[in-house]
């Protein structure tokens, strides 16, 4: 099983303030799906804040990288037998939340 991880920009979803109770139902169903199919690690949205970097020396620097042009607005960890069925739960995300997902295998690390 590999895991990967599906993601949204910050902004990417558009939508009215009164369908933001319907979108993060819709969310949520797939999120409940995803558990009771087993392949739900993580996930969840992100606060819309200035993030810090924190620099090998330790420095902390207000914002995110120079050259990033968006940030991550939520996500989400599945463990699934293929990049296909990863694209399957990316789709399902897509619709629910109205916007683009991204998807990228995470590198397996046998020390986790």
């Amino acid at each position: 099983m590999t895991k990967f991880l599906i993601s949204f920009d910050d902004g990417a979803m558009s939508f009215s303030k009164e369908e933001t109770p319907a979108v993060g139902e819709a969310a949520h169903q797939v999120m409940r799906a995803a558990q009771e199919a087993g392949v739900w690690v993580f996930g969840g949205g992100l606060e819309s804040q200035r993030a810090s970097v924190v620099s090998t020396d330790g420095m902390v620097t207000d914002g995110s990288y120079p050259e990033t042009k968006a940030v991550i607005g939520g996500f989400a960890i599945v463990e699934v037998s293929s990049r296909d069925e990863a694209l399957k739960w990316a789709t399902e995300f897509a619709v629910a939340c109205r916007c683009a997902q991204e998807v990228r295998e995470i590198i397996f690390d046998p020390l986790i």
